[in-house]
């Protein structure tokens, strides 16, 4: 009897392990979040390493994507991060540790612009 030729298998390559900034931007992305930025802060601020800037369409919006962005966090084994600002949704803040996200309305995101305060260059950084 002759016997068949096994077929080689090869390990299923793992993926790496998402970082928080990823599993943000991508949740961004998917909530259709607008004129996201970020910026690392890493050296700059011992709050955070990265902070993200982004707008929604309107309050409704402000307050979905908030929640989709807790819920990535939650999905992919960040914990439960802290959020603020959702009764009102103009300004909605989602805190994960490594990660700050900032979710405006248009009009507010204007009138705060912080993305501009922390993308300048500090002296320590210019040297």
């Amino acid at each position: 009897m002759a016997t068949s030729p096994r077929k080689k298998t090869t390990a299923p390559a793992v993926a790496p392990e998402l970082q928080m900034i990823d599993v943000v931007l991508q949740s961004l992305e998917d909530a259709k979040a607008e004129q996201t930025v970020a910026i690392d802060i890493t050296g700059k601020s011992s709050l955070s390493d990265h902070m993200v800037v982004t707008s929604g369409r309107s309050h409704r919006h402000v307050g979905a994507v908030a929640d989709q962005v807790a819920k990535a966090l939650r999905e992919h084994g960040f914990g439960k991060p802290r959020i603020e600002g959702l009764p009102h949704c103009d300004w909605v803040l989602v805190d994960g540790g490594d990660v700050i996200v900032h979710i405006f309305r248009p009009e507010v995101r204007e009138f705060y612009n912080i993305e501009k305060m922390w993308a300048v260059d500090f002296a320590a950084d210019a040297r």
